[in-house]
This record gives C-alpha cells, sequence and structure tokens, in this order.
C-alpha cells in the first residue's frame, strides 16, 4: 500500500470515527484508539494537568505520554511532569527542540517570543512535535470545545493535516466542572500554578493570570491577537 493510499485510509477511518463516537465516553474514545493503534498511539499532554494521560492509563497502562520541554516552561509544570512520571502507569517523553534557548537567542536575538511568537513556537513546539510524532499514526490531546471559540468545533477524533494523522480529543465535550470532577474523583495530578490564577499554562513569558470573565485561553499571548501556538491550528 503506498504511502498516500494509506493516509487517505486513516482519514477516512478518522473522520468514520469522529462521527461514530461524537456521543462516547472519554473512555470509550481512548479504547478505540488504543485497540486501533496500539503501540502507534500516544497522549500528549502541556502538563496544565493529567486528565488525559490519567484516562489512557486505565486503558492502555504505560501509554506513551508526549510533553514538549520548550525550554521556558514555569519551574510547576515541570515538577507537574516528574510528578507524573513518578506516580501514574504512563510512559513520559520529554522532547526538546533542536536548539537551546541560548542557541536559539545567538541566531534569532533574546526573547524571540516577544518579537516574533509565532516563529517561537514554531521552533520550540511545533518542529520538535512535528518530529516527535513520526512513530506513531495517532495521538490524544486535551482539547476542549468550551474552551476558547477557536476550539468550539474540535471533533473527538479528527484528521490532523498538518502532521497526517488520527487526532484524538477524548474531552473535548467536557465542561471544565467535567474535568474538576474527575480530578476530584482520582485524585489527578494537576499543575500548581491553576490554583493561582492561571486557567490556561503555557511557557512563562506568554503567559498571565486570567480575569474574572474572560475565557481559560485568554492569559495567552494576551494583547497579541494570538491564540494557538500552532499545535492546534
Amino acid at each position: 500500500m503506498t504511502t498516500v493510499q494509506a493516509e487517505r485510509d486513516l482519514k477516512s477511518l478518522a473522520e468514520q470515527a469522529g462521527r461514530d463516537l461524537e456521543e462516547a465516553s472519554a473512555l470509550e474514545i481512548l479504547k478505540w484508539a488504543t485497540e486501533t493503534f496500539g503501540p502507534r498511539f500516544c497522549v500528549t499532554s502541556s502538563m496544565e494537568d493529567a486528565v488525559v494521560a490519567h484516562l489512557a492509563s486505565r486503558v492502555l497502562p504505560g501509554v506513551d505520554v508526549v510533553f514538549l520541554d520548550t525550554g521556558y516552561h514555569f519551574e510547576e509544570t515541570i515538577g507537574t511532569r516528574d510528578a507524573v512520571d513518578a506516580v501514574m502507569d504512563v510512559n513520559v517523553i520529554t522532547l526538546t527542540p533542536r536548539q537551546s534557548v541560548a542557541e536559539q537567542d545567538a541566531q534569532y536575538g533574546p526573547k524571540l517570543h516577544d518579537r516574533d511568537p509565532d516563529l517561537c513556537c514554531a521552533l520550540r513546539k511545533v518542529k520538535p512535535l512535528e518530529d516527535g510524532l513520526t512513530a506513531y499514526d495517532a495521538w490524544a490531546t486535551g482539547l476542549r470545545r468550551d474552551e476558547s471559540p477557536t476550539r468550539a468545533g474540535t471533533p473527538v477524533v479528527g484528521w490532523d493535516e498538518k502532521r497526517r494523522k488520527v487526532k484524538v480529543s477524548p474531552i473535548a465535550r467536557w465542561t471544565q466542572d467535567d474535568v474538576d470532577a474527575y480530578v476530584a474523583e482520582h485524585g489527578v495530578l494537576t499543575n500548581p500554578l491553576l490554583m493561582d490564577g492561571y486557567a490556561s499554562v503555557g511557557c512563562a513569558p506568554c503567559t498571565r493570570r486570567v480575569l474574572e470573565g474572560e475565557d481559560a485561553r485568554a492569559g495567552r499571548w494576551a494583547g497579541r491577537g494570538k491564540t494557538e501556538c500552532g499545535l492546534h491550528g
């Protein structure tokens, strides 16, 4: 089978699954993904919380959990990653950019994130994930439709056109209340910054606390007209 035909088959599979699983539970969606792709499936996590990693570990113990260490994370985020690796039945895989922060500064100048955040995200997030996902046919995210207008149409299973892979968002239909209830019921690890006014946690230079009434993504790249890093659109 040619690569083109294989990709067409995967895309068709993803689109059909998105329709069939729209009303399925998060565990049912992940069960489908793990049964369909086995070791060619992974979970990605920003370590804002470990909800999707925890869910996936219930259907595939030892599941690969991919984390992007951009070099700009809060200490709390790195601590959450280390805690998840230590106490959960998952295999945490840390991806890093091709250049260190110092090497990037030498080539592009310091604080690229302030001058050209799209390029900084491309270098420190998008490209490393693209490289890191080569071993997989499908990846899971923690995207939710209620997080922001740009995520309102997130399918539970869809086709990642950029990376030519199946993209699974098992908690797409969940609300923040659903997440909070799951965390409380299962004692899931969460980033301490979520208790300190941060509703969405990214790189430290580009993340602030949210104000009352703002959506969860408002604290990311505030004042820049930028709402996504490029991993999801």
